[in-house]
């Protein structure tokens, strides 16, 4: 894979950057600052930005289909009007889990319009994440446990595939998924990731997204590049990065064809020197387009 050119997009350092997330009818880019406690909102044609600092830690947006966003916080989920510069939140279902250890992750919309959120469970003494399912108003739990830092979540093209990463275990999955009745199957394994850290280490899977040739790519973060798997599992192209710790990523603009990249800015002091541009969010032009996320419907 050529080098492609990478731009800083928004020159602010978040925390932890996080779930960028394009809203094809505003040509605008979402994300948060999780530790930051704020959604940022970003019109690359003019440059004009806006953001919300909100009482819980906002971990992964949706679009909502009545207009504005749907937030996972860690005290729940809730729609954010962002057509006020006023933090105008209002409640949809509290958090289904004890908030002092665990806290909503990295999310996104099915092809039916069902928002899946995965936790991460903090002590990380063991694999007791869970994963749910916000539909119409209602949390239920789509499996348990098998899972410390639920993340890189994706669906393919056809919403027959679901994919996942498991942070803390550096593995990637993929389900069998049914669009229609909103299940998941037949979990098997697409790549294991090596967990060396003092020899052959390249990073740990964080977020995600699928392009429209429904190919998956990861964030590596500590790797210092993105990763491109096939549906299969082989891995077919990086992308290297000028910071350390990228988070995730999402396909943007109008032709789908720019692909903006958050990362963690509140690093190390000699990782910062060797990566300024740590917690900047980066914009890269992609030979492949991705994919408009579905609207979540309320």
């Amino acid at each position: 894979m050529n080098t492609p050119h990478i731009e800083v997009a928004f020159d602010a350092v978040m925390q932890t950057g996080e779930c960028p997330l394009w809203h094809p009818e505003e040509q605008a880019l979402y994300w948060v600052d999780i530790p930051a406690f704020t959604v940022h909102r970003l019109d690359p044609s003019s440059g004009a930005h806006r953001s919300w600092k909100l009482a819980s830690e906002p971990a992964t947006l949706a679009i909502s289909d009545k207009g504005g966003l749907i937030v996972a916080m860690r005290s729940g989920f809730a729609h954010l009007d962002t057509g006020s510069d006023e933090v105008r939140l209002t409640d949809i279902a509290a958090a289904p889990y004890d908030t002092a250890i665990t806290r909503f992750n990295d999310g996104h919309v099915d092809g039916a319009g069902r928002f899946w959120v995965g936790t991460i469970y903090e002590p990380r003494d063991k694999p007791a994440a869970e994963m749910f399912v916000l539909e119409k108003g209602e949390i239920r739990k789509a499996w348990s446990g098998g899972m410390t830092n639920s993340n890189g979540l994706g669906f393919s093209p056809d919403y027959k595939t679901m994919y996942h990463a498991d942070t803390s275990a550096h593995r990637v999955s993929r389900f069998d998924f049914d669009v229609a009745r909103g299940t998941v199957d037949n979990q098997r394994l697409l790549m294991q990731f090596s967990m060396d850290k003092e020899n052959n280490y390249g990073g740990r899977p964080d977020g995600a997204a699928v392009d429209s040739e429904g190919n998956y790519w990861v964030a590596m973060f500590e790797g210092a590049r993105l990763v491109k798997l096939s549906p299969p599992g082989e891995l077919i192209g990086e992308i290297k990065l000028p910071v350390r710790c990228p988070t995730m990523m999402a396909f943007g603009g109008a032709d789908l064809r720019t692909l903006y990249v958050t990362s963690a800015g509140a690093r190390p002091a000699p990782e910062l020197a060797q990566y300024p541009l740590s917690g900047k969010l980066l914009a890269i032009r992609m030979d492949v387009a991705g994919r408009a996320e579905p609207a979540y419907i309320e």
